[in-house]
């Protein structure tokens, strides 16, 4: 079958390598293409067999498995690798993934988790892959008509600010340079779109977006979006955290390529950890506005992650937004450059009063008070992601309208 996942294992005990190939032999759509010992014997054969999956252990006695990885990576770059251990500490995980590792298998698992799993990776690669190749043609066409920029707002560490950045991001663009903006609150479980724009999820989120999703036809994602009085629309997180697990990566990837057709930038706020659904936003982002602060964790957390996006492909459309920039706290943005070895691209200043007023009044900073100085940076980068200033002549129109739309509410006013 030309669909078939062609799977090598690589494992030093051989009743293990036999049984993952038991295991793999009932499914119709996957081909154990080969077996392998060790790392080295890894290396070799996936060089000669050209594998699509490679179930790799990481406890090997001439080579370990995040070394042949590393090496994999450079000489097989089109096979993904699944790492299985017995041990599953934050340390190993982290070390996979920056050797190249695109799973993780904790032994012992379910044939569900490693079938899922090798599934899973596979349809992710095909999908860069395919991207990269609509990009390139993309590119030599040069055509005027082109999708939507998607801008993934990220942080490792919760707590700096992202969501807020995110929501006036999005509504700057709208009212200040006049696109055509959407932001979906990739926050599953616990998003709070919702609440900074004041608005009330009822029947219309991506829980119900998912549920009715049928193909990717862009007007139908559309009728699920809630409109904001700023002009943007949103996707709201599910109004139940429990909702989140019917949201699956291929979901989120189906709904994302229908909104940038539809709208001229997509502003997604990320969740603040690693999981299936926010490295799919990942690899489908254009851009992803990395947000720290002037704190020794988020730094630390900073680094952690720049080296593993490195490795995951993502390293030149990082852009490091600096939160707070000009808090006292002993660190300085030349300490944060020399600790995370890349420069800050854009910063933001605080204003506790402004950014927090706001928030608790459910409207935007960048419309309550646009003239503030965090406001203005928050412009800066809507104009660094988007372009140039664009007509404004309907700015006015909608913060008047918003303005009433507004007018007596807060977040204990939602109904």
């Amino acid at each position: 079958m030309a669909d078939r996942i062609r799977v090598l294992i690589v494992d030093d005990i051989p009743e293990t390598r036999d049984h993952l190939a038991k295991l793999l032999g009932f499914e119709p759509d996957i081909e154990v293409a080969g077996t392998a010992s060790s790392g080295a014997e890894a290396i070799a054969e996936a060089t000669k067999i050209l594998p699509d999956v490679i179930l790799m252990d990481i406890n090997m006695p001439d080579m370990d498995g995040i070394a042949a990885t590393e090496r994999l990576s450079a000489q097989v770059p089109s096979a993904a690798v699944v790492m299985m251990s017995v041990q599953g500490e934050a340390d190993y995980l982290r070390r996979s993934m920056l050797a190249g590792a695109r799973e993780f298998l904790v032994k012992p698992f379910s044939s569900d988790e490693l079938t899922a799993s090798i599934r899973q990776v596979y349809s992710r690669e095909r999908e860069k892959a395919g991207r990269a190749v609509i990009a390139a043609a993309a590119s030599r066409a040069a055509e005027p008509d082109h999708l939507g920029t998607v801008v993934a707002v990220f942080s490792p560490k919760g707590g700096v600010g992202r969501t807020t950045i995110a929501v006036n991001l999005a509504v700057a663009a709208a009212t200040e340079l006049n696109k055509k903006v959407v932001l979906i609150d990739g926050s599953f479980q616990f998003g709070d779109v919702a609440v900074l724009l004041n608005l009330n999820p009822k029947d219309k989120s991506m829980f119900e977006l998912v549920s009715d999703l049928e193909g990717a036809d862009p007007d139908v994602v559309n009728s699920f979006t809630v409109a904001h009085s700023s002009g943007i629309h949103v996707v709201l997180a599910p109004p139940s955290p429990e909702m989140a697990d019917a949201i699956t990566p291929a979901a989120v990837k189906q709904v994302v390529e229908a909104l940038r057709q539809r709208y001229e930038l997509v502003v997604i706020d990320c969740a603040a950890w690693f999981n299936d659904t926010t490295l799919g936003i990942l690899d489908l982002a254009d851009v992803v506005l990395t947000v720290l602060t002037l704190e020794i964790t988020s730094i630390k957390n900073i680094r952690l992650f720049l080296e593993v996006a490195e490795k995951l492909g993502y390293d030149d459309k990082i852009r490091l937004v600096l939160n707070r920039a000009d808090t006292t706290l002993g660190i300085r943005v030349a300490d944060v450059e020399h600790s995370i070895g890349r420069k800050v691209d854009n910063t933001i200043v605080s204003d506790g009063r402004a950014v927090v007023y706001a928030l608790n009044r459910g409207v935007p900073f960048v419309l309550s008070n646009r003239e503030a100085q965090v406001s203005q940076d928050v412009l800066r980068l809507a104009i660094a992601m988007t372009g140039p200033a664009a007509s404004t002549g309907n700015r006015e129109a909608r913060e008047e309208d918003h303005k009433a739309t507004q007018k007596g509410k807060s977040l204990f006013a939602w109904r």
